[in-house]
């Protein structure tokens, strides 16, 4: 790893920069095909669906980065489940060694996908990609196997422009399992911490401000979540016979939950954490346009709307084990189950957050209810150090790949590998980018990329790429 200099911004070449520009935009069929050939793959990595097809999915990948054909290695590969020695989902990694004192760059996506949930909520079948005015729709399609294309893309305009003997260094880390978790995350930073090292990371995996303007995520919500079960009778009973004297575990659960939010909705757990910051203006017109709020249903929490998403924390009920409207009987439930998900402002610790929340659960359990918390995943926030040469690189990047300054953003999500990648490469640069819009709808039915949003990303990094190749002339 090379220790260049942190001079504000390389030497532009209009020449090479319109050489880019046309390998992108030839570049551009076959980059969508690829697309739509991952996401016809369902590579769902939660244990109750097929890990053939998460495999299935790795080797596509692995295909097309071999095919690139500047990687001195490259292969699919897993490392254990952390505190386990069950093997993870695969992951692709393909190393390339820099020349001349160039910087190496470490571009992430991953090729893993969420369940798509009820087929009846889609206008088109989840894994058939289907384009649809100026928007690609498919599970995955924003989310994130476009990320993975726009770093083959970039690398084939880089190619294209400057020939597969560039002397940039380049890794590349295609996941299997981000959004299950990334439970073999940092097993395989350790297994691989000396192909991975790097100058920058490139993470393609957010939101652009809108369909016009590029983002640069700059802060990321922290994540807890856990099952939490409510117990209060040993067997089922009749709900006429004993309604009234006994608390049945749906009625206890309902009151618990009610207890982790104020009057206004937001967050009433002591020792949850807020984080004091600037956002850009956003007003509830665009909130409502951008998630679907009904008219007549008020927003929540206070504070301005984008500190509440990007700077405070959350309590949701993502999940719920019991009996179904068509299955009801009358009758009083001994147990019920939930998934509790919570995110966590920036400058928390998770395991803090989650410590918090299960005070508050047991402190607040109603009628001596039974509690049992299992199933705990948790998430480190991340907050970008913007002073660096990187950072300066992929702005000016943005701004002439859209024509538009970039936005610093926080995301209301969480990416809580982020925080491993910090701890394992201190000195790296993080860049955390993306391909998605307001109007992607990731992990929701009728996902779908917005295709000029993707283009404009491509060249955002196909330009950063080919800059930094030759950085230090």
């Amino acid at each position: 790893m090379t220790d260049t200099p942190e001079t504000p911004v390389t030497t532009r070449d209009a020449v090479a920069d319109a050489a880019v520009r046309t390998a992108v935009e030839n570049g551009l069929p076959t980059t969508i095909a690829d697309l739509t050939a991952l996401v016809r793959i369902p590579s769902v990595s939660w244990s109750a669906f097929d890990p053939a097809a998460v495999e299935a999915s790795a080797e596509k990948v692995a295909e097309l980065v071999r095919g690139l054909g500047v990687f001195e290695s490259v292969e699919v590969t897993r490392s254990a489940i952390e505190g386990s020695e069950q093997p993870g989902q695969p992951a692709v990694l393909a190393t390339r060694a820099a020349r001349n004192g160039r910087p190496t760059v470490l571009l992430y996506a991953h090729h893993d996908v969420q369940p798509p949930g009820n087929d009846a909520e889609w206008e088109s079948a989840p894994f058939e990609p289907t384009v649809r005015g100026d928007r690609l729709y498919g599970r995955g399609a924003a989310d994130d196997k476009a990320g993975i294309m726009a770093h083959i893309a970039s690398i084939r305009a880089l190619v294209e422009t400057s020939g597969p003997d560039f002397e940039l260094g380049l890794a590349m880390f295609i996941e299997g399992e981000e959004e299950f978790g990334s439970r073999s995350f940092a097993n395989f930073l350790a297994d691989n911490r000396e192909a991975l090292e790097a100058d920058v990371i490139i993470v393609a995996d957010s939101n652009n401000w809108d369909i016009d303007t590029p983002a640069l995520t700059i802060g990321l919500r922290g994540n807890v979540t856990f099952r939490l079960t409510v117990t209060t009778l040993d067997h089922a009973s009749h709900s006429g016979m004993f309604g009234g004297a006994v608390p049945d575990a749906m009625l206890a659960t309902i009151r618990l939950i009610a207890t982790m939010h104020a009057e206004d909705g937001s967050v009433a757990v002591e020792g949850l954490t807020s984080h004091e910051q600037q956002t850009p203006e956003y007003s509830e017109e665009q909130l409502r346009l951008e998630t679907g709020l009904l008219d007549g249903v008020a927003t929540i929490g206070h504070g301005s709307i984008l500190n509440r998403i990007w700077a405070q924390p959350t309590v949701t009920v993502t999940g719920i084990d019991a009996p179904s409207v068509d299955n009801a009987s009358n009758t009083l439930s001994p147990s019920i189950s939930i998934r509790i998900s919570s995110r966590v402002a920036p400058g928390q610790p998770a395991q803090e957050a989650f410590l918090a929340l299960e005070r508050h659960l047991r402190a607040n359990a109603p009628w001596g209810a039974r509690l049992e918390i299992d199933d705990i995943d948790t998430g480190e926030a991340f907050l970008v150090d913007t002073s660096g040469w990187a950072v300066a690189e992929a702005r000016s990047a943005m701004a002439d790949a859209w024509g538009k300054e970039p936005v610093d953003v926080g995301v209301g999500g969480s990416i809580p590998f982020i925080a491993d990648l910090v701890r394992v490469f201190p000195k790296a640069q993080i860049l955390v980018t993306g391909v998605e819009d307001p109007d992607s709808r990731a992990h929701s039915p009728n996902e779908s990329l917005h295709l000029g949003v993707f283009k404009r990303s491509v060249l955002s990094e196909a330009l950063l790429l080919a800059r930094l190749n030759m950085r230090g002339e």
